[in-house]
């Protein structure tokens, strides 16, 4: 009797384990308003470094660390790429994975009906597919904190996002998700 106990007892701790990391990774985004944070992105073995802000649902502001200082924002509706030279680039945001990586709504979502995978004790995985699209997020083990996301990308490059130096809920500036006017 006392080994069924035991095996009982190992089952459930082994669930309400799992259940309460997806517990505190979707508490941790329920309470997330905004984010900023650095990142390094990699596409294709092309890395780019900068800066970004997230704010919940579907805005982001991305500043680029490079030779022609590019600009990456969304509206929530529309992403636009800038660049120095004053040239850019306008996609519908429903077209792109960050459609989804930009809604805590959906990520929550997903991540309730998911499986978690533990990489190295370090880093919690969870593998969306949503149409055509295959979006790995990642989150720390220890804060379940965002921590990057590999997708593909709009020309199909698959591109690898790290984040840094992560900040949760500062106060920002609202007109910075304000797109260019067409030209």
């Amino acid at each position: 009797m006392r080994k069924i106990l035991l095996i009982f007892f190992i089952i459930n701790f082994n669930n309400f384990s799992f259940g309460s990391i997806k517990e505190n990774i979707i508490n941790n985004l329920q309470n997330t308003d905004n984010l900023s944070f650095d990142f390094e992105q990699n596409i294709n073995g092309k890395i780019e470094k900068g800066n970004c802000i997230i704010e919940y649902p579907k805005k982001i502001f991305c500043n680029y660390d490079n030779a022609n200082n590019k600009t990456l924002v969304s509206n929530g509706k529309s992403l636009v790429i800038k660049t120095n030279s004053g040239s850019y680039y306008r996609y519908s945001l429903e077209r792109t994975p960050l459609n989804y990586i930009l809604d805590k709504n959906f990520l929550i979502d997903e991540i309730q009906n998911l499986e978690e995978k533990i990489i190295d004790d370090k880093f919690i995985n969870f593998k969306i597919l949503k149409d055509d699209n295959e979006i790995n997020i990642f989150f720390n083990s220890t804060n379940y904190n965002l921590i990057g996301w590999q997708t593909l990308d709009i020309y199909q490059n698959l591109s690898i996002t790290y984040i840094s130096s992560l900040k949760i809920n500062q106060l920002i500036e609202k007109n910075i998700f304000k797109l260019p006017a067409s030209n």
